[in-house]
């Protein structure tokens, strides 16, 4: 044998032997992996989380607006540029303070303030205060306004109000119409623009923006939505391979990009394709052992730093969504629970730079939580 021939020979065993020890990922003999302490969504913690969006979705002050102003006749307050979601900071914050009270409601009917709660959205959530926030939406200036997070937020309130068998919720989702009509057609006009995914961990996260929206279509059947979404995960993400996992988080992170792109191709992708997929992107959610330590969080009156508050909670609705039906990955569900009990304590009753918002993230996360 040439020298040349044994070198390829060993490059040839090499390769095959890596190769054959990924692939072994998608046939790995399962391990049952018990659950352990496992938070739950109950009556009580349904009060305590309703709360934030009550104390938040009326108060006007302080408030990041995000605004491109055209000219003086623009400035204005928050309740007049906004008067449904001008509460709880920005206006995604208010958008999704409200789904998180439709949420409670919905599955809460013994509520306490429900009452309350039910005429705020009433007052809020009216066709007068919609066609102002289509105004706004239609300016100029402020075509590409909250994309898309605002975006998938809202998408979310509307999926909430329309899978939800009430009267209160058919007023609302049909004052809500306008705007959600608007949205979706933001949606189709701007993916195939996009020519690149943003894979940040704050709000532009496309794989975020398209979860969201996905599951919207999803519950009302909206095929258009669907398939464009469909072909452009598939544009972004089906190549991918090897996710640094272990970059995560940055410092600001309340997304974490590896793990809702992962959500978001369970979406798209046949169960077999997917797993398939996974056992390039991320293999190590195959190992019964993963593990990926909590964001921990230094100062909660900080409004960045308490970013990592969210990345705990996103990262469990992600894992939680990616185990869900797939027994092979019932481990990462424990991961999960971690991430939401380390967090979970403190965003009752702590500053506003966190209540404004992670309570939404709070009950999305308990909400993945399979039953």
């Amino acid at each position: 044998m040439t020298k040349y021939h044994f070198i390829y020979t060993l490059f040839f065993v090499f390769l095959t032997c890596n190769t054959s020890e990924k692939n072994k990922n998608t046939d790995k003999e399962i391990t049952e992996v018990e659950t352990v302490e496992t938070p739950t969504l109950n009556l009580d913690q349904a009060n305590r989380l309703a709360h934030l969006p009550i104390s938040c979705i009326n108060t006007e002050y302080p408030n990041k607006l995000n605004q491109t102003i055209g000219s003086a006749s623009d400035l204005k307050t928050p309740k007049e540029l906004h008067p449904a979601f001008y509460g709880c900071f920005d206006w995604h914050s208010a958008v999704h303070g409200h789904w998180s009270l439709v949420s409670l409601l919905k599955q809460f009917p013994a509520l306490e303030n429900r009452a309350e709660i039910q005429e705020k959205l009433l007052q809020n959530i009216t066709k007068v205060n919609i066609m102002q926030e289509l105004v706004y939406f239609e300016g100029k200036h402020n075509t590409s306004f909250e994309r898309t997070y605002g975006w998938a937020w809202f998408l979310k309130l509307a999926e909430e109000l329309h899978t939800w068998d009430s009267e209160i919720a058919r007023a609302l989702e049909t004052n809500l119409q306008p705007m959600t009509d608007l949205i979706v057609n933001k949606y189709l006009e701007f993916l195939p623009k996009l020519n690149y995914p943003i894979r940040v961990g704050e709000h532009p996260n496309t794989a975020f923006g398209l979860s969201f929206a996905y599951d919207y279509a999803v519950a009302v059947g909206h095929q258009q939505l669907m398939t464009l979404i469909e072909t452009r995960a598939k544009d972004f993400y089906l190549d991918d391979q090897d996710c640094p996992i272990d970059w995560e988080p940055s410092g600001f992170d309340f997304l974490s990009p590896c793990l809702e792109e992962a959500a978001l191709m369970k979406r798209v992708l046949p169960i077999e394709d997917f797993k398939s997929w996974i056992n390039d992107f991320m293999p190590e959610l195959y190992n019964n052992d993963f593990d990926i330590a909590v964001g921990e969080v230094s100062d909660r009156t900080d409004g960045k730093l308490v970013h990592l508050d969210g990345v705990n909670f996103s990262r469990a609705w992600s894992l939680n969504y990616i185990a869900k039906d797939l027994p092979e990955f019932h481990h990462l569900k424990n991961l999960a629970n971690e991430h939401i009990k380390y967090s979970l304590p403190s965003i009752v009753g702590d500053s506003y730079e966190g209540g404004h918002w992670l309570g939404s993230f709070a009950i999305y996360a308990l909400n993945s939580i399979e039953k």
